[in-house]
């Protein structure tokens, strides 16, 4: 899932131990990490990673996006464009890296006119797929739950199915090996009653981190969601990432080139 979360709804997560993958080579995240349109936005990419350094805090993770909004497991088809492409990045990231887990989001362009009921055949043939061509046939696999908004909304009609293809979600995490599933229970979405909130997207991660972590399929808001979240975002931050940020800034026309070296010569002393 790309993300469509409003940025200005959550804290950024800077760490220059999270990296993601651009044009084949490692740099330090920022988001929107997956700029698939122009209405990219926060995904739950930022704070899985976020969750995963808390547990390692001395190496780092890297994140290869691949998705490709508002597609159709058809559009994922093995040998189709989106697949092939997602199989070339994570090779290019496997040359100097270790792919240790796909998270997947997807379902809403599966949940009307009978798509559901193909849904649990045709996610098999292409996590299988991925496996294969990619040489890993026993890494974790997570997916997640749509939200219970998706009845609503001012797209409501277009996905009257969605509680079938969570239902598949559901049994091929029980009946795949490495494969594990993630509630979307009491996540909120955008106005459009579509996308996920950023917020949402935030808990989301941790969810998808701690089902990626424990091995097992999360069927219930976790306790900590928001406390985990917290201490992602308010991390105090070493003085090498402030001057990055910092840097950013200037270079996107935030800030003066005099308040840029002011700013800088202050973290040095």
């Amino acid at each position: 899932m790309a993300g469509r979360g409003y940025l200005t709804d959550v804290k950024q997560i800077y760490d220059e131990k999270i990296k993601m993958l651009v044009n084949g080579r490692w740099q330090t995240m920022t988001e929107p990490i997956n700029f698939d349109r122009a209405t990219s936005g926060a995904g739950l990419a930022a704070s899985f990673a976020g969750a995963w350094r808390l547990k390692n805090n001395q190496e780092e993770i890297g994140l290869i996006p691949c998705a490709d909004g508002g597609t159709s497991l058809d559009d994922w088809a093995v040998g189709g464009v989106l697949f092939e492409s997602a199989v070339f990045q994570a090779k290019l990231a496997q040359r100097i890296s270790k792919l240790s887990g796909i998270l997947w989001h997807q379902g809403e362009n599966d949940s009307f006119g009978g798509l559901s009921a193909l849904y649990y055949d045709k996610l098999s043939s292409i996590v299988d797929a991925f496996r294969h061509e990619l040489g890993v046939p026993d890494i974790p696999f997570i997916t997640g739950g749509l939200g219970d908004f998706l009845g609503g909304g001012r797209y409501g009609k277009y996905f009257t199915e969605y509680m079938q293809v969570n239902y598949e979600l559901q049994k091929f995490a029980e009946t795949k090996p490495n494969c594990y599933f993630v509630t979307a229970n009491e996540l909120t979405a955008n106005a459009d009653g579509l996308h996920f909130d950023a917020v949402s997207q935030r808990r989301f991660g941790i969810r998808y981190f701690e089902s990626f972590c424990k091995k097992k399929n999360i069927m219930a808001p976790l306790a900590s969601e928001d406390d985990l979240i917290g201490i992602i975002e308010n991390r105090p931050l070493t003085k090498n990432e402030q001057g990055m940020l910092l840097e950013i800034d200037f270079a996107c026309g935030k800030i003066s080139l005099g308040d840029l070296e002011e700013k800088l010569g202050l973290l040095k002393d």
